[in-house]
């Protein structure tokens, strides 16, 4: 398949990026602020991961929610451990690990797979580090983990494209409700969750660990977490990976609505790769037949939803996965194909979820720190006239879907804060970049390279998954930069701009091609 020109994505020439005044290295907290953590074996069952956190030890950490106010009210932060396995002698410290997605999603199940190297990480290095995963604060295990009114994302979404004004305006006013609904219930607690307060809480996770220095592998909101960990602290990093690289220039408003353009140029790469195999999904030889033929799957719902539960709204949260990760474009393909050619909804259905904690945390904490820390327009004029013009251009896909997703800053109950400037001269940083990343594309990588001119950048020639390395992405050269980066500190010599670069692993072949 034919990726989009390597040229366009990768000019850095004339490339403008704000000066930058890091902050200055916050003070550290001592043992006695955070006291040890008491490990003990996880449960076999979780009620929101399954079996997922067996093996592994759970514990926690008591952290300020104001660290204006360090001996006022404490929150907790829930962790999870997977020891080293190597003798004492090569034993490198501890990793801590985000997935990113911003802030919302789980991560206390992550280091299992690190830890047994089924990543595609060396297992030597694997075996030598503790990994440690963590629900930020808000998020998950950790409390309080928040969840406002449900009835935004539940029981079914409105049709995500306004059709008329009146459709327009009743978004809006859910979008407002929403937001009050989490001021009414969480009230000043919304002015703690930002990336700033997590990138803190981050250093209390190194005290109560015992480290005196942390590694770090974070992607997406993970990434832009790292970075300002790696800014306040610069000293406190020891090695740090930043995986699909946000933006910090274009915190807020302007980072959520490039993602209209990027999704729609993801999109086209997933029908034309399901109109490779039409002689499988027979959904057209073109990717303007195949696209015609989602929104034709789309149309449908919204004149009969699937159970009265499952429309146009869910349609497209459904094939959201396939603009961020190509590992997913087989079973949405199925379920394309199902749907439409076959008018089979079991797919559609298993993939559809009725919407539970994980994800209705994960859209409240998301607002919760991007309206609070990032610039975004109170005035909806302003919002309207851009999606409108993104859509009118042809970006079709995702637009309106995810105006709605961010709809509630333009009403957000607290005052926004400055986000820091991020920076340093001296922070030890590999960066790992898909060239078509479609929720920052390559222009965060070099962004955050020039703000970090110690880090190094690897870009991903032809990705498109969000989370380039150690993952279901099965780049055996990605691996070996982060393996090696991780075992002795080696990185690639010191380039301008991208420092090496790895080409792409192929996209999915269907199973019955």
């Amino acid at each position: 398949m034919k990726k989009l020109a390597l040229v366009n994505a990768v000019i850095v020439i004339g490339l403008s990026i704000p000066a930058v005044t890091p902050v200055a290295a916050a003070q550290g907290a001592t043992a006695s602020d955070t006291g040890t953590i008491a490990w003990s074996p996880c449960p076999d069952s979780d009620p929101n991961l399954g079996t997922l956190l067996k093996g592994l030890e759970c514990g926690s950490v008591e952290v300020p929610l104001d660290y204006a106010r360090p001996g006022g009210q404490k929150i907790k932060l829930a962790l999870t451990r997977a020891k080293h396995t190597v003798t004492d002698d090569q034993y490198k410290g501890v990793v801590l690990l985000h997935r990113g997605q911003w802030p919302g999603p789980i991560s206390r199940d992550m280091p299992t797979r690190y830890a047994k190297g089924t990543t595609g990480l060396a297992k030597d290095v694997g075996a030598a580090y503790d990994w440690i995963g963590f629900d930020p604060r808000g998020v998950g295990a950790s409390e309080p983990a928040i969840v406002c009114d449900p009835s935004y994302i539940n029981p079914m979404l409105a049709d995500p494209v306004p059709k008329t004004a009146a459709d327009e305006r009743n978004a809006v006013a859910k979008a407002k409700a929403y937001a009050k609904s989490c001021g009414d219930k969480y009230g000043d607690l919304l002015d703690h969750f930002t990336t700033k307060d997590s990138a803190r809480d981050l250093d209390r996770m190194r005290i109560a660990l015992g480290q005196e220095q942390i590694t770090y592998y974070g992607i997406d909101w993970g990434g832009y977490l790292g970075s300002v960990y790696a800014t306040m602290y610069p000293t406190r990093v020891k090695r740090m990976v930043l995986d699909s690289v946000p933006s910090p220039s274009g915190v807020g408003y302007r980072n959520q609505m490039s993602k209209n353009i990027t999704s729609e140029q993801n999109a086209g790469l997933f029908f034309a790769w399901v109109a490779e195999y039409d002689s499988v999904y027979h959904l057209g030889t073109t990717a303007d037949e195949v696209e015609s033929n989602y929104y034709k799957g789309q149309d449908a719902l919204r004149a009969a939803p699937v159970d009265g539960r499952i429309g146009p709204g869910e349609w497209a949260n459904v094939f959201e996965q396939v603009v961020y990760r190509s590992w997913t474009w087989v079973s949405r393909a199925k379920i394309l194909s199902d749907f439409v050619v076959r008018g089979d909804a079991t797919a559609l259905r298993a993939d559809s979820p009725t919407p539970g904690f994980p994800q209705q945390n994960r859209v409240a904490m998301t607002n919760a720190v991007n309206c609070t820390e990032g610039r975004w327009p109170k005035d909806w004029k302003v919002w309207s006239a851009t999606l409108t013009g993104q859509y009118a251009a042809g970006n079709h896909l995702l637009t309106w879907s995810n105006g709605w997703y961010g709809a509630p800053c333009a009403f957000w109950p607290v005052q926004p804060q400055a986000p820091v400037r991020v920076g340093s001269t001296s922070a030890d940083i590999l960066l790992v970049q898909p060239q078509y990343d479609n929720a920052h594309g390559m222009f965060g990588a070099l962004d955050m390279r020039t703000r970090f001119p110690n880090s190094r950048l690897i870009m991903e020639a032809g990705g498109h998954n969000v989370g380039s390395a150690l993952s279901a992405n099965n780049n055996p050269c990605l691996n070996t930069y982060v393996g090696d980066y991780l075992r002795d500190g080696t990185r690639p010599t010191a380039s301008w701009g991208i420092d090496a670069t790895c080409q792409a692993a192929a996209d999915p072949v269907p199973p019955t091609s």
